[in-house]
């Protein structure tokens, strides 16, 4: 069976399969809109896509860049939706503020979360609050630099929910959490190799090992683990060395996520996918059945043409 991965677009879901990636957008006149996107393979690309650890960072930039594609296709559809509704009742032709603001945090949600802006905030700003606020605490060797590695690691860990929580409030991002729990039942019920019809797909649960909020929580324990064995001696070395060994962290959280996944059935080596489990809790939603069609319909067109382009 094949394995695939998706990313929730605003009033959408996004596919990628073998050969093609295809996003599928609820319109405001009820029907769904498709951005159907060929792959094209770079050999050399596919060549570091098999090496371990560095298959991970490839893979991260790669997703960015294609996600950021089919998220500006769903944008586009969303604005012209608020332009039609504004020109019907002859007010403004541009969208309302309260719209575009909306439109703004829909895209800032997958945006500052991304591997090149979001890490690197969520990576440098905990670590100088917990050197301003406990360097005079502990030492910086031995316990004491792991104990520094633990509270910035917890500061990361309250930042991204508070976060996620404070945009999770907004209306259009509620609806895009909701299409992300879309997305994850679908794929779980695609692996459970039943029948995609809304009523299948709604009985599975908006959690999945293999997800990009699991991969977040895992930079953070990793990194914990990762920046203990390194010794700095003020705020600069200490921020140098998490922007440089940023490329690291994130292999190796791929490939730990790539272990929980494949882990997942084990009784007690489940526990390790956990604390993803726990975080996508505030990154999806129970969706609605009408978006769960637009999952399904994205889905199955994904898969018509992945066995059309590799016949």
């Amino acid at each position: 069976m094949n394995i695939y991965g998706g990313q929730a677009v605003i009033e959408g879901v996004m596919f990628a399969g073998r050969s093609v990636n295809v996003t599928a957008v609820r319109r405001k006149n009820d029907e769904i809109a498709f951005l159907e996107v060929p792959k094209k393979e770079i050999s050399w690309l596919r060549t570091l896509k098999k090496i371990p650890f560095l298959r991970g960072l490839v893979a991260i930039i790669e997703s960015s860049a294609k996600g950021a594609q089919h998220l500006n296709f769903s944008a586009e559809q969303f604005a012209e939706d608020e332009d039609g509704d504004g020109a019907a009742n002859k007010e403004e032709e541009k969208p309302s503020l309260t719209s575009r603001l909306s439109l703004i945090l829909g895209v800032a949600v997958v945006g500052v979360l991304s591997f090149v802006f979001g890490k690197l905030i969520f990576t440098i700003v905990p670590a100088v609050i917990e050197q301003l606020l406990f360097s005079n605490q502990w030492s910086n060797q031995g316990a004491g630099r792991i104990l520094h590695n633990l509270v910035e690691g917890v500061i990361k860990i309250l930042f991204l929910v508070i976060y996620i929580y404070i945009i999770s409030l907004t209306p259009v991002i509620k609806r895009l959490f909701q299409y992300h729990g879309a997305e994850h039942k679908v794929i779980s019920a695609y692996e459970a190799g039943v029948e995609l019809t809304v009523p299948n797909v709604q009985k599975f649960s908006t959690l999945h090992y293999r997800c990009g909020s699991s991969f977040i929580i895992l930079t953070v324990l990793i990194g914990v683990v990762i920046y203990s064995f390194l010794h700095y001696d003020n705020l600069w070395e200490r921020v140098i060395q998490r922007v440089i060994l940023l490329p690291v962290v994130i292999g190796v959280s791929y490939e730990a996520l790539r272990a929980t996944n494949a882990l997942r059935d084990i009784p007690i080596l489940r526990y390790l996918g956990y604390p993803g489990l726990w975080l996508q809790k505030l990154t999806t939603k129970e969706p609605l059945d009408e978006q769960v069609e637009v999952s399904i319909a994205s889905f199955n067109r994904m898969r018509e043409l992945d066995t059309q382009l590799t016949k």
